[in-house]
């Protein structure tokens, strides 16, 4: 029993650590492209309103990041488009997901882009963007630890981290973003 306790204990801190370790720090300047190549600069090209970025960097965490896609584009995307005379009552937020691709690795970005023009519903795919570059940095300033699930990140209009999650999508989560974009 007391085994177990040390576990759950350590498991939880190293949980809390990672939420708790990119808060109140810039995000990393990241250069990626949308499937039209347009070249998209985080955060600078984000400032003024809240931003959520959905990053993943291996095939294994493709799948949880997919249970986010739905979610998000109900909350965030369709809600502000159709909002019409109700637009006070919706969320003026950027949203980006963003597979990166690093070393050899970064040849396959071409291949995801046309498979993501092919494949995804084209309202969506504004909101994707495509990172070749480096990863480690990245992974240190953003304390990626799992390269099998995708990590999530709130930024207010300053381009500062006020929120961080990973993982599968879950309504406890969706509601903490929620509460941070609604401060």
């Amino acid at each position: 029993m007391k085994t177990t306790s040390v576990i759950l204990f350590s498991l939880l801190l190293a949980v809390n650590t990672f939420v708790t370790a990119q808060v109140g720090n810039i995000f990393p300047d990241m250069t990626a492209e949308t499937a039209t190549n347009k070249s998209v600069t985080i955060p600078n090209d984000t400032k003024g309103k809240y931003t959520l970025l959905g990053l993943a960097y291996s095939k294994k965490s493709e799948g949880d990041l997919n249970t986010w896609f739905s979610p998000i584009y109900d909350k965030f995307i369709r809600a502000s488009a159709d909002a019409g005379i109700f637009a006070s009552f919706t969320y003026d937020v950027n949203v980006y997901f963003v597979p990166m691709f690093s070393g050899v690795k970064a040849a396959a970005a071409g291949i995801a882009k046309k498979k993501a023009i092919k494949n995804v519903e084209p309202e969506i795919l504004p909101h994707i963007l495509f990172f070749k570059g480096n990863i480690k940095t990245y992974k240190e300033a953003l304390g990626f630890e799992k390269k099998d699930v995708p990590y999530f990140f709130v930024l207010d209009p300053d381009g500062k981290i006020v929120h961080a999650t990973s993982g599968k999508f879950t309504e406890k989560k969706m509601d903490a973003v929620e509460r941070v974009i609604e401060d």
